[in-house]
């Protein structure tokens, strides 16, 4: 029998690697903006053509590279970074594995003008799936410039499964972000299709983040500074009260480089633990400066992930750091032209005589099981005998009126009919809300109790799931159209979804740069007020937030996004027939007893369980 093991070509080699290092257009587009960084370069620019799939150009104004170099760089294995296995643990670069470029031109048609400062003239090198088709001189900036054409063109089964051109772009969006944010003093600018998405001007981390993010981000930011003799951390965290749904806005940066780390993550999230609910995640953009033989960067083939030699103190500090900054906040105001404007009320001090102490009126005949229409009416009673004389509800009207009489007349709840489902068969007339929170019931065997807000989304869940699958909600038109501006990644996600958006009946274009405007709302939100703009920025983060959590079809998290945020809330009073019109449009739902989330909207007691809390 012959030999049947043998090496692979070194075309299959670099394929085989490419499916490691580059997965989508925004892993090649992550590889060549770190070696621009790491050529020096202090302006950067990102050009792209259906979201990277038909062109990805990255030109810098590094330092460039000389003819053998220029040649040498589409190697594998060919670095500038190390020369000895104890480099590994000296490294403060991004790229030092020497694989990306040589992936990236294994799987595409790869075009590269390079000139060194110093030089006269430059080289240009054209690649085509791994083969060097040209290589000569060329007149090119100070410089290098790397067109990436046709990504996966010889490997038709990975460009089949990419993505659409807005969800590649977010992805692409999501590597700017990071690599742009951990650089401030360089330029940056992103171009998709002609039209420009970024210019990052050099400047300062605070105002990167703001001119990333949005201008409204200037006002959520709190500044953390900590140096010790392990690690020295710098950056900014979010106020809690500007707390999303979703994670996206959390960046860790270890030597500058990008990193994903769910156990820092959990230091910087438990010292929000009392101002944050679970389901709400803060922002973070935090730099550690860290002694590289201290760290591992070299676990992940995409070195997103590291290791340290001492992580439980490492976490201890950012723990440390990050709630003491949230204390400062909350103690004292900034001095600064960023000064808080909560704090303002408290220069001015008042004299003590000036202080008003506060009164409270009070009905002492309120009765929350009262017939009385107006339960806001006040009674002052100057003695006892004014007391007595006070007019008394009916309906259990006092303690005093229990004891002393039989009651004259109850307000009863009708019972079902005969013969019909209890569950079915809701009470019509005297439906009791209890503490604006629960829709309350008498049925044949007890009580029915409803979650009002629970119930309201199940209905609207229903409502706007079938809106979008025969495309046919009515929109009511806004008397004065209100422009959302959205983060570019945001603003891509809503593009993708505008046709579903206008499915729910919202009537929404494109406005501009990263903009959109809103002409009309949905009929089903009827007679509520409501903030088309935060309506509509809701909107997406809870599409974001389902399809995260849940992996929902496009559909689907939509409808529930709209649900959630259209809803009636807990705390909000209903009259009587809203709360009918509520039952029953609860209860011709295809799913009433359930809420979106998977949670009980019914409960029912009986009456043996009440007759057991009376030991009956």
């Amino acid at each position: 029998m012959s030999d049947i093991i043998q090496l692979l070509p070194d075309s299959v080699a670099n394929q085989i690697a490419a499916g490691e290092v580059v997965q989508r257009p925004a892993s090649a587009v992550k590889e060549l903006l770190e070696n621009a960084i790491d050529a020096g370069a202090n302006k950067v620019q990102l050009i792209l053509k259906d979201a990277g799939k038909a062109l990805i150009q990255v030109i810098d104004n590094g330092c460039g590279m000389s003819v053998t170099d220029a040649r040498m760089c589409f190697e594998r294995h060919a670095t500038s970074k190390v020369r000895k296995a104890a480099d590994l643990f000296a490294i403060r670069t991004m790229g030092f594995r020497g694989e990306a470029m040589a992936s990236i031109a294994a799987i595409s048609q790869v075009e590269m003008k390079t000139r060194r400062h110093e030089d006269e003239i430059g080289t240009m090198i054209e690649i085509e799936g791994a083969t060097f088709i040209k290589q000569e001189p060329c007149a090119t900036p100070a410089g290098t410039s790397i067109c990436i054409k046709n990504l996966f063109y010889n490997t038709p089964a990975r460009r089949n499964f990419l993505r659409s051109n807005p969800a590649e772009m977010r992805h692409i969006i999501d590597e700017f972000q990071r690599i742009s944010m951990a650089n401030p003093h360089i330029a940056f600018s992103l171009h998709n299709d002609g039209l420009e998405v970024y210019r990052l001007p050099a400047s300062g981390l605070k105002q990167r983040i703001v001119h990333l993010l949005g201008n409204n981000y200037n006002e959520r930011l709190i500044p953390v500074e900590e140096e010790t003799s392990i690690i020295n951390l710098k950056g900014f965290i979010g106020k809690p009260q500007f707390a999303k749904k979703t994670r996206g806005e959390q960046f860790f940066f270890v030597n500058n480089r990008f990193i994903k780390d769910g156990y820092l993550n959990h230091a910087v999230t438990k010292a929000y633990e009392e101002l944050l609910t679970e389901e709400n995640f803060p922002l973070y953009v935090l730099f550690i400066d860290i002694d590289p033989a201290k760290i591992d960067v070299n676990v992940h083939p995409t070195k997103t992930e590291i290791k340290y030699l001492e992580e439980k103190s490492i976490y201890a500090i950012m723990h440390s750091a990050v709630k003491r900054s949230l204390g400062r906040f909350n103690i004292s105001p900034s001095i600064d032209f960023d000064q808080e404007t909560g704090f303002s009320s408290m220069i001015s001090l008042k004299k003590p005589e000036d202080i008003v102490p506060p009164t409270i009126n009070f009905n002492p005949d309120f009765n929350p099981f009262g017939e009385s229409k107006s339960t806001s009416r006040e009674y002052a009673y100057q003695n006892a005998n004014d007391y007595k004389a006070a007019p008394v509800s009916k309906n259990w009207g006092s303690l005093y009126e229990i004891v002393k009489h039989q009651p004259e007349e109850q307000s009863t709840l009708e019972l079902a009919p005969e013969g019909e489902d209890e569950q079915l068969a809701p009470v019509q007339k005297q439906l009791m809300q209890v503490h604006n929170k629960y829709i309350m019931s008498q049925i044949k065997s007890g009580i029915m109790v409803i979650d009002q807000q629970a119930a309201h989304e199940r209905i609207l869940y229903e409502r706007f799931l079938l809106h979008l699958e025969d495309r046919k909600g009515a929109s009511q038109q806004s008397l004065f159209p209100q422009t959302v501006t959205l983060s570019p990644n945001d603003f891509e996600l809503a593009k993708s979804l505008l046709d579903d958006i206008k499915s729910l009946g919202f009537e929404v274009r494109e406005f501009g740069k990263n903009t959109l405007v809103i002409e009309g709302i949905p009929v089903d939100l009827g007679s509520n007020t409501f903030n088309e703009t935060q309506l509509f920025e809701h909107l997406i983060e809870g599409f974001k937030n389902s399809q995260q959590e849940l992996k929902l079809d496009k559909r689907d998290a939509l409808a529930r996004s709209m649900a959630r945020n259209s809803s009636i809330k807990s705390g909000v009073s209903l009259a009587q027939e809203e709360m009918n019109t509520l039952i029953e449009q609860l209860f011709a739902c295809k799913t009433p007893n359930y809420s979106i989330s998977g949670k009980p909207v019914i409960q029912t007691i009986g009456l043996t369980e009440i007759d057991k809390k009376f030991d009956r």
